[in-house]
């Protein structure tokens, strides 16, 4: 027999790798890794691309979560500015404002100078409008007649060209608004002319005070100066005027009275043409402006020389 304390001990360690080829531990932590690197640049992004303002409202939510609800707005960003939020301009501090705002801002930022010569520009050109349509009566045969029925002035709208009735010379037929042979003369005349200038016109009919009897039911001076507001407009385009000039044609009945002391009197009754200063055009196409042909002791222009303001001067 054998002595078993003699033999030696044999111990067998097996080496046991985890996993071994086909271990998926390592996967996992890459995938943690890639998730943790994407939300860190997720991160940055979104840092980059606020404004400043709304990561000052951000720090101030986590140091005073009740800001918002003690100082009002929608959000955190709301607790220190005034100006709302959204737009394409990432760089604003403050809060972002549309692109029309922004916009409409450069259109009115022209400096006061750059205005005031624009305006005495534009008074030049109006005032040698005014010189031409003048001399074209002085020369004309035709015109030279009508000469006291044709006045001319600059109102802060811009040119008034009044045709005015005499007591024996009157424009249209008695309570209608077919234009007499010379009153179509004068007025294709001043239709050429006013091609001359880039501005806008307004036309404006006037009657007196007395009341319009007869016709259809209804009819009335407010029909009767608009209807002959209208021929006038169509005399002018017959004689050569652009139509697209016409910005504004309005009949005023006898609101507007040449000879306020007497209501009466046959120069109430007439035709305004205004070439239009580009402010009142602005205000007209606004609906914000003065009525047609209602004239203001105000300057065209600020710090401008201009003549009187009046009823007009024969042309």
């Amino acid at each position: 027999m054998s002595d078993d304390s003699t033999r030696p001990i044999v111990i067998k360690r097996k080496k046991v790798i985890a996993g071994g080829a086909h271990g998926g531990a390592w996967k996992i932590a890459y995938a943690d890794f890639v998730t943790a690197m994407m939300a860190f640049f997720l991160l940055m992004w979104l840092l980059g691309s606020t404004a400043k303002g709304d990561l000052q409202g951000i720090a101030e939510y986590f140091q005073n979560p009740a800001k918002v609800a003690m100082s009002g707005g929608d959000g955190a960003g709301d607790a220190t500015s005034i100006l709302k939020g959204g737009g394409k301009d990432l760089t604003r501090q403050s809060g972002q404002v549309k692109r029309g705002d922004v916009e409409a801002k450069k259109s009115t930022s022209f400096s006061k100078e750059a205005q005031l010569e624009f305006r005495r520009k534009e008074l030049e050109r109006l005032e040698t409008l005014k010189a031409d349509i003048e001399k074209m009566i002085e020369q004309s045969p035709q015109l030279a007649q009508f000469k006291k029925q044709m006045l001319l002035d600059i109102t802060s709208e811009g040119l008034r060209i009044q045709i005015v009735d005499e007591q024996n010379r009157p424009m249209f037929d008695s309570g209608g608004a077919e234009l007499k042979p010379y009153t179509r003369d004068i007025l294709r005349q001043i239709g050429k002319a006013l091609n001359g200038v880039s501005n806008r016109i307004s036309l404006a009919g006037h009657t007196d005070a007395a009341q319009f009897v007869g016709g259809t039911v209804g009819f009335s001076n407010w029909e009767l100066s608009a209807n002959r507001a209208n021929a006038s407009r169509r005399e002018l385009v017959s004689g050569g005027m652009d139509n697209t000039k016409v910005l504004r044609v309005v009949g005023l009945a006898s609101t507007v009275l040449f000879d306020k002391n007497d209501p009466l009197n046959s120069v109430n009754r007439r035709i305004s043409i205004v070439v239009l200063n580009q402010k009142t055009e602005l205000a007209i196409l606004q609906e914000e402006g003065p009525e047609s042909d209602i004239s203001t002791d105000d300057d065209v222009g600020e710090g401008l020389d201009l003549p009187g303001l009046g009823k007009g001067t024969p042309g």
